[in-house]
């Protein structure tokens, strides 16, 4: 597995957050301050949302301060699903109900600890195969390619 990891900020838990993915055997493609780039959070989470919508990336991490700024511009992106996850539960329900291939986390929210535990649940999470979570999953690919333009 391939995950898109991207922040403004390189600081002690985004850094303990790769370590914990490459521990896991998982290859991490960092984007903005964590590949050493001068950047906001809206560049950063753009790149990110732009790897996984291609495909470059099969899954996608962000930062920021709050995780709330991520996710707005991560979902401007065709076919990136980005949630803001506060805890284990809303991973698990972003990943099973609504088919989530990005998560954000706020740096400024979230121990250590707690964000492996959120990492961790949404990566051991798949999309729900129950036929009226299928329908959200379906609904919501709808209503994107609705919007969706070619650039």
């Amino acid at each position: 597995m391939k995950i898109a990891v991207g922040s403004d900020t390189r600081c002690h838990l985004t850094e303990e957050i790769i370590k914990h993915l490459e521990s896991k055997g998982i290859t991490v493609k960092r984007y903005g301050a964590l590949a050493g780039e001068e950047t906001d959070y809206v560049e950063s989470s753009h790149a990110v949302a732009k790897a996984v919508a291609s495909g470059t990336c099969d899954q996608g991490l962000l930062f920021c301060n709050t995780g709330t700024g991520a996710t707005l511009i991560a979902n401007k992106v065709p076919g990136a699903r980005a949630a803001l996850c506060m805890d284990s539960y809303s991973a698990k329900i972003a990943r099973l109900a609504n088919n989530a291939n990005i998560i954000a986390l706020g740096i400024r929210l979230t121990g250590e600890i707690h964000a492996k535990e959120i990492v961790d649940t949404w990566l051991n999470t798949e999309p729900s195969t129950v036929p009226r979570r299928m329908a959200f999953h379906r609904k919501t690919e709808e209503i994107e390619n609705l919007y969706r333009r070619d650039v």
